[in-house]
C-alpha cells in the first residue's frame, strides 16, 4: 500500500534524513521516500503491520508535524 503524508516542517536537506529513517524503522514500511522542496512524503508499506496512525507518529517522533495528505 502506498501512502502519502505532508509536512510543512522540512527546513534543511537533513530533515529528510530523519524522516526517512524514523519510518523505515517501523515494522512494515518497505520505502520511504521524503521531498524536500514540497514536503511530500511517500511510505510503501503493509497496512497490516504499519498503519497510517503509526507512520504519522514516526514522523513526529523525528521532531516534525505531518499529516495524512488529501487526495
Amino acid at each position: 500500500m502506498k501512502t502519502v503524508l505532508r509536512s510543512q516542517e522540512l527546513s534543511c536537506p537533513s530533515c529528510v534524513a530523519k524522516i526517512e529513517k524514523a519510518l523505515t524503522g517501523v515494522e512494515g514500511v518497505v520505502t520511504a521516500k521524503v521531498f524536500f522542496n514540497t514536503g511530500r512524503i511517500e511510505v510503501e508499506h503493509n497496512p497490516d503491520t504499519a498503519d497510517t496512525e503509526k507512520l504519522v507518529d514516526a514522523v513526529r517522533r523525528a521532531g516534525y508535524a505531518a499529516n495524512v495528505a488529501p487526495f
